[in-house]
This record gives C-alpha cells, sequence and structure tokens, in this order.
C-alpha cells in the first residue's frame, strides 16, 4: 500500500471543506486503511488530488471525498482520478456506483456517465439536532 504525507491529504481535506480544525491527524490514516480504494493524484511529489471509494467489493460502490487541490483544477486531474476509479471498481464487476456531486460539479461528472437518480434524495444523520 502506498503512503502519502498527512499534510497533503488534509490540505487537501481542508480544499473541500471537510477538515474540522483540532481533527487529529492521524485520522487520515483509518481513513486511507477503512476505505475499499484510495487514489491520489501526485505532482512533485505532492498529492494534489484524491478520491475514496467505499464498498463491500461486490455490489456497489460510493465515491467520497473526491478534491483537486484549487491551483490544480482545469488540468484533467479530476476527470483521471474518476476515470481511474471507475476502471477498478469495473474490473471487480461493480457496476453501481454512487455519489453526490457538490453544486456546480454536475457537468463535469454528466461527461463522465453519471446521471441524476429521479426519485432519489440524499440524506444525512444528523444526531437528533433540529433539522
Amino acid at each position: 500500500m502506498r503512503s502519502w504525507r498527512r499534510e497533503d491529504i488534509i490540505e487537501l481535506y481542508k480544499s473541500g471543506g471537510w477538515w474540522e480544525e483540532g481533527t487529529p491527524a492521524e485520522l487520515v490514516d483509518r481513513i486511507i486503511k477503512g476505505s475499499f480504494l484510495f487514489v491520489v493524484a501526485e505532482e512533485n511529489g505532492r498529492a494534489v488530488g484524491m478520491a475514496r471509494v467505499l464498498s463491500d467489493g461486490v455490489s456497489d460502490a460510493y465515491i467520497q471525498d473526491f478534491v483537486v487541490h484549487p491551483s490544480y483544477r482545469g488540468k484533467g486531474i479530476g476527470r483521471e482520478i474518476l476515470r481511474y476509479i471507475l476502471g477498478e471498481l469495473k474490473k471487480r464487476g461493480i457496476t453501481w456506483i454512487g455519489l453526490i456531486a457538490q453544486p456546480g460539479t454536475m457537468d463535469f461528472y454528466r461527461k463522465e456517465g453519471f446521471a441524476i437518480m429521479e426519485g432519489h434524495t440524499p440524506m444525512r444523520y444528523r444526531g437528533g439536532e433540529d433539522v
């Protein structure tokens, strides 16, 4: 298994708005280890894009934490990461592949074969918080 500098991975999480200050850096190791796939794009030894896949390895897969550092966007890095992931999942016979697209990214995913799941709404458990 390949390893990356924690600081680079944390920087990517921060650029996606998904890392809270005070979160232990060691969480990165557990995230990577618990992922079905964890893909990183590098430039000059620095992680500049990443995505991970959650799956049982048999039927369904969910792409999560997909981000390219803002200074590297528009160079095809995200497309490369996504195509690699799709290829790896298809090789394993996994064809039900889902994700939640952030606002403004739907065209990117549509070009790669994703479509809105009509009649479905993504939901998140809020643990009793008022919604």
